[in-house]
């Protein structure tokens, strides 16, 4: 089955249990239309570039799925329609990274990989 990366972002009145059930809602939707989810990830409540529906911060979520494109769609589907949920994105891959997404690595881990010019 084709691998994907979805990104959601929900609203920032949202505790963070209720955002992190959007990420077990959405997990089942596609559970049930034959797909799984392979990874996910509860990046916290950030700043955006610029405001969506008068909300200025909002909950991240990263899901990292295997799923048929007819699941996907329907997950997608469900997304657009639900009032919680203010952005979707999702990415065909053709394989997951392993370990923690950029997101969720330390400073310090990040740091390594360039240096920085004086």
């Amino acid at each position: 089955m084709p691998l994907y990366e979805h990104v959601f972002i929900s609203r920032q009145d949202l505790s963070n249990a209720q955002a992190e059930g959007l990420i077990e809602h959405f997990s089942t939707v596609l559970a049930d239309n034959g797909g799984k989810v392979v990874e996910h990830e509860y990046w916290g409540v950030k700043t955006m570039a610029y405001k969506i529906n008068k909300n200025r911060k909002g909950h991240y979520a990263f899901l990292k799925t295997d799923a048929p494109s007819a699941a996907v769609q329907e997950m997608e589907r469900l997304m657009r329609l639900h009032d919680d949920v203010m952005r979707v994105m999702t990415i065909k891959v053709e394989e997951h990274e392993e370990g923690p997404s950029v997101q969720m690595q330390k400073r310090d881990d990040r740091e390594g990989r360039r240096e920085r010019r004086n």
